[in-house]
């Protein structure tokens, strides 16, 4: 069964005029090529930490630090890192560890290779970098008048000033898009049901061994047995299962055994789904992205040039006019709401269609205090509705189509070549 777009909250096209050239993404790692932009820590002779610019293939992120931990023999939260990779690529990005550099030195895992290495005593935080420079390959991409396609759709993103900011499928998982299921029943305070759709929740897409232990957990509840029967990949399963086993009714408890950053990103993923709906609305009836009406919410510029997104200005008919001056100038941002305890939310048409989508959904911003698993509480924040383009180039090759750019940190590369592509979410 095919997942359409609908089910991340994404409904629209802005080249919705313009035919797809189709294609897939990703056919091998080597395929999609991510280059972290970072923010170095400064670097200190004695310091305390290890930086390292790390390059790693076909590793999802919570793996990686599951097994640079084991080898170094240290915590998970000894590792930090600035933004989470596509698994299914080559990605470049920097790391912290507690650990000395002699230590890292040691490290021998299959793809992963440590570029550059330093000391220092500042920590990298989730959020802390720049943007990506992508090198991306779109294979088996067939139309006849696929150039005129693709040249009709930089012309419509180029008078745009760049594409729609959606969370790509990245966000939600490819072949068992889950991740924004799980933090809807955590924000209910259904646990049972959060745990269960991680752990039983059927898709075609996996193997049959993968079906056949999700399938026994759903109808038996036999944790014990299903523990025994998931394979050793399934990490994460397995942490929540091995829980079960000792305390059946301990939901709650059972995700608090999951890395922390994969516990929050269920909740984030929630909040990205309705985020997409309510960008998705805009477009449908006609409102701008590169220029504010009354009652939107327009991000300022923060120290690196980046939309701020805990500063916000609110447009009135008394500043409309020189926000649009400081938003053509490139130094401002229309923004939706990633709603949460403590949401700000637009007036005025934006307004309309945010109160529409949190109403259609039946929340109450406290919901997202979620006491019993803390750590997954949110309090919301502001998103760009646009996505800008750095540095884009495209060619055609023998194999395939050739994309070169790069984004603002949190903007997904699927979100920009969806528009050229308009291919079923499983090409991405």
């Amino acid at each position: 069964m095919m997942v359409p777009e609908e089910e991340i909250g994404i409904s629209v096209y802005w080249t919705k005029e313009v035919p797809g050239i189709g294609g897939r993404l990703k056919t091998i790692p080597e395929d999609f090529v991510v280059e972290e932009l970072s923010l170095f820590p400064p670097e200190s002779p004695e310091g305390e930490l290890s930086a390292a610019v790390v390059r790693h293939k076909n590793w999802e992120m919570n793996r990686l630090v599951r097994r640079l931990s084991t080898n170094l023999r240290i915590s998970r939260n000894s590792i930090s890192f600035a933004g989470t990779k596509d698994k299914r690529s080559v990605a470049t990005q920097l790391m912290t560890f507690r650990v000395p550099l002699e230590a890292l030195a040691t490290v021998q895992i299959p793809d992963v290779e440590f570029l550059y290495m330093y000391r220092t005593n500042t920590p990298i935080r989730l959020g802390n970098l720049l943007g990506n420079r992508f090198r991306i390959l779109i294979r088996q991409v067939s139309p006849e008048d696929k150039q005129a396609r693709m040249s009709a759709v930089d012309e419509s993103l180029r008078a745009l000033g760049g594409f729609p900011n959606f969370f790509g499928i990245q966000r939600f998982g490819i072949t068992r898009p889950v991740t924004h299921l799980i933090g809807r029943a955590m924000i209910r305070g259904d646990f049972e049901q959060a745990v269960m759709l991680y752990l039983a929740y059927e898709t075609e897409y996996e193997s049959p061994e993968f079906q056949k232990a999700r399938k026994f957990i759903s109808e038996t509840r036999d944790f014990k047995t299903g523990l025994s029967m998931l394979p050793k990949e399934m990490i994460f399963e397995r942490m929540l299962l091995r829980h079960l086993s000792r305390k059946p009714d301990d939901f709650a408890g059972a995700l608090r055994m999951l890395p922390r950053n994969l516990v929050m990103m269920f909740v984030h993923a929630y909040q990205s789904y309705l985020f997409n709906r309510i960008l998705s609305k805009r477009i449908e009836k006609g409102l701008p992205l590169d220029s504010a009406i009354e009652g939107d919410i327009v991000l300022p510029l923060d120290k690196h040039g980046l939309p701020d997104h805990r500063r916000y200005i609110r447009v009135t008919s008394d500043n409309i006019r020189m926000v649009n001056e400081q938003i053509r100038a490139g130094k401002g941002f229309v923004s939706g709401s990633l709603f949460g305890s403590n949401p700000v939310i637009a007036e005025g048409g934006m307004g309309e269609i945010e109160h529409e989508i949190i109403a259609l959904e039946k929340l109450e911003s406290e919901d997202f205090v979620i006491p019993d698993v803390i750590e997954a509480s949110s309090r919301g924040m502001r998103r760009e509705l646009l996505a800008r383009i750095s540095g884009f180039a495209r060619s055609s090759t023998e194999i395939g189509e050739l994309f070169t750019f790069e984004l603002n940190k949190g903007c997904y590369a699927t979100s920009l070549l969806r528009e050229y592509m308009k291919a079923p979410l499983l090409s991405y």
